[in-house]
């Protein structure tokens, strides 16, 4: 009894005494990281979606992602692909290789909710990387920026209209401090003459090989642009895994089944496998990872090793 009344009398002491004021950290975060705000923009690591507008469900051979651009953001990601195409009764929409075959919106409505969430996430830096593959002019996609609202953060280099040279990128806590934390490319199509705003996506990065259908990934070769140096460009890996169309040889579709083993961190066909080839081919860790499904497997712990 005597040991209860001892231990009752501690407890009620410590409830009563006075609670232990420790000081303010106000430690700067960048994407969650404050490792990361001192580092160049060309230095960081980022994994991203690949077709990050066509999302459905999983089984569905069209789509590409299973969860919302705004739900792929809260996730963590940071660096969103998307295929855009200009139809003559919709106009600037998201579609998959064509209007018919799958439409998910307008581009001003995918835009409008990234700018959505920027506004309500005021230390994170996202790109976006979009195709243009019908050849629409710099000048109408430039309008849709706008519009969304967009252009209020875009990142605009202080080597307009030539590219920056790859150290001389900001670090992502100079893009925060300067609003200026929405990264935007084009791999068609792009003139910072008339758009400063929309970079070319090949005079800053190459693309290894897309459309891939060995599992293991073991290649990390250069397909775009043809013939290009790496020497001062960033690089994206094309890391998600194609199959053929059952009775079709000349159609791809995604291979959801093999999701988990090749958005792993680690093992054959991993992010990590593929991550390690490219850096002991080009002496340095990709830039870019883009996947498909990306929330099946373990992308932000291979985020993380690459930018250790």
């Amino acid at each position: 009894m005597k040991l209860l009344n001892l231990l009752f009398a501690t407890l009620t002491a410590l409830a009563t005494a006075s609670p232990i004021i420790t000081p303010h950290q106000d430690t700067q975060l960048c994407n969650g990281n404050a490792e990361l705000c001192s580092r160049k923009y060309s230095e960081v690591s980022f994994i991203g979606t690949h077709n990050s507008a066509f999302v459905g469900d999983v089984e569905d051979p069209r789509v590409n992602q299973h969860r919302s651009v705004t739900q792929q953001l809260d996730a963590g990601v940071r660096f969103l692909q998307a295929q855009m195409h200009k139809d003559d009764v919709l106009g600037l929409s998201m579609c998959h290789t064509s209007c018919w075959l799958l439409y998910a919106g307008s581009l001003e409505a995918y835009l409008t909710t990234i700018k959505t969430w920027l506004d309500g996430h005021p230390d994170e830096v996202v790109t976006l990387l979009l195709t243009n593959g019908d050849g629409v002019p710099i000048t109408d996609i430039g309008d849709v920026v706008k519009s969304s609202g967009l252009r209020d953060y875009a990142f605009v280099p202080s080597s307009s209209p030539d590219p920056l040279v790859t150290t001389d990128w900001p670090t992502l806590g100079d893009m925060i401090s300067s609003k200026s934390r929405f990264v935007m490319f084009l791999d068609y199509g792009a003139d910072e003459t008339k758009t400063p705003f929309i970079l070319n996506e090949f005079k800053y990065y190459f693309e290894t090989p897309y459309d891939v259908t060995d599992p293991t990934f073991n290649q990390c070769s250069i397909d775009r642009p043809p013939n290009a140096s790496p020497d001062g460009r960033m690089y994206i890996v094309n890391h998600f895994l194609d199959e053929k169309a059952l009775g079709m040889d000349d159609i791809l579709i995604p291979e959801e089944d093999k999701n988990f083993q090749t958005n792993a961190a680690t093992g054959v066909g991993s992010i990590g496998a593929q991550a390690g080839l490219c850096e002991e081919t080009y002496g340095r860790m990709p830039n870019v990872v883009l996947l498909d499904m990306f929330d099946r497997g373990e992308w932000a712990q291979a985020e993380e090793a690459m930018n250790s």
